[in-house]
């Protein structure tokens, strides 16, 4: 079915529902749309107040991403039961009646979204609201060399451990201006990244950054990385995102963490010609040994600890630290996904 068939479908569909005699304030009239889907068909409505509803099926244990609140549209959790059926959807609404236009070109884009994502519909809907915000962005300020390298190596780290658990997403702290990159609570990982040919020399943010969580344990990801133009090598920057973004349950919060970082969708004919190859990969445990300056350690120094902004940078070009096996690596990885779980 085509996009005019479906538009003419889901308008027939609301205009009968709006025909129907209302009932409790509670309740919703409903109606079924055509399609495949995992679990249940997907359903439009309209509510007691006259306002229109696309109804997605989503799993009973699955929370709706919060943050679509009003005052045009509404995303909200909503369950309907009757003498068969007991089904959780993720439901958008419209509170505007004179955007209804606007609302109905929105629901027919989540319809064909669906048809590519059966197993997975919420995914589609959020999709179409992602591309839909993103038509009102803004192109932001570029990236810069070594922001593009050091974003680089978080999306390297932030794929493997999608790889692991399509919500690993959710331990990327770094975009929200935490100490660490990934954290999953006591396990934490730092990731620095550097595209200069020569030594390895980590720049370090902070007293704080080196610091292992509370009783926990913290690893450094120092990745060396050679800028590449021939097609056949080295990984395009677009190309990670897009990998990230497949293997991740909610796009939608990636992205947001994406524009954190400072890359947005909208930006991303500026990246195109931008690849990296990994060059070198060395992976540590942050111990005692492990060079560095944090307020732990001048504290325990009997130092008062007043320093503010506070930069330095560590020299790992030497035998000690010694990094580890990459069978150690792994364990890592795995240790920071099974504390988020």
């Amino acid at each position: 079915m085509n996009d005019d068939a479906l538009r003419t479908l889901v308008e027939e569909r609301w205009t009968v529902l709006e025909a129907e005699q209302t009932t409790g304030e509670r309740r919703l009239r409903v109606a079924q749309l055509p399609g495949e889907t995992k679990d249940s068909p997907l359903m439009v409505a309209v509510d007691h107040d006259g306002h229109r509803h696309l109804l997605v099926p989503i799993h009973p244990q699955r929370k709706v991403r919060p943050g679509l609140d009003g005052p045009v549209l509404t995303l909200r959790r909503r369950t309907l039961e009757d003498e068969a059926t007991y089904q959780t959807y993720a439901d958008l609404a419209c509170l505007r009646n004179d955007l209804s236009d606007l609302f109905t070109e929105l629901c027919v884009d989540v319809l064909g979204a669906t048809t590519e994502l059966p197993e997975n519909p919420v995914k589609a809907l959020y999709r179409v609201l992602d591309r839909w915000k993103a038509l009102f962005r803004t192109q932001g300020t570029p990236l810069g060399p070594d922001q593009l390298a050091g974003l680089f190596g978080e999306l390297v780290v932030l794929t493997r451990l999608l790889a692991e658990d399509s919500s690993a997403h959710r331990l990327w702290r770094g975009p929200e201006g935490y100490r660490h990159d990934f954290s999953a609570g006591a396990t934490a990982i730092e990731v620095k990244s550097t595209a200069v040919g020569e030594g390895r020399r980590p720049r370090i943010h902070g007293l704080d950054q080196l610091e292992a969580p509370d009783g926990g344990t913290l690893y450094l990801a120092w990745f060396r990385l050679q800028r590449t133009t021939a097609d056949n090598s080295g990984t395009a920057f677009v190309e990670l995102v897009d990998r990230a973004l497949r293997l991740c349950d909610d796009e939608g919060t990636l992205l947001e963490l994406l524009a954190g970082a400072g890359y947005r969708l909208s930006d991303a004919d500026q990246y195109h010609g931008v690849r990296f190859a990994v060059s070198e990969e060395r992976w540590y445990r942050v111990g005692r040994d492990f060079p560095g300056l944090t307020g732990r350690a001048l504290e325990s120094a009997g130092l008062s600890v007043s320093a503010l902004d506070v930069e330095y940078t560590i020299d790992l070009s030497g035998l000690i630290p010694t990094p580890l096996a990459s069978v150690e690596v792994s364990q890592a990885i795995d240790n920071v996904i099974q504390e988020s779980v």
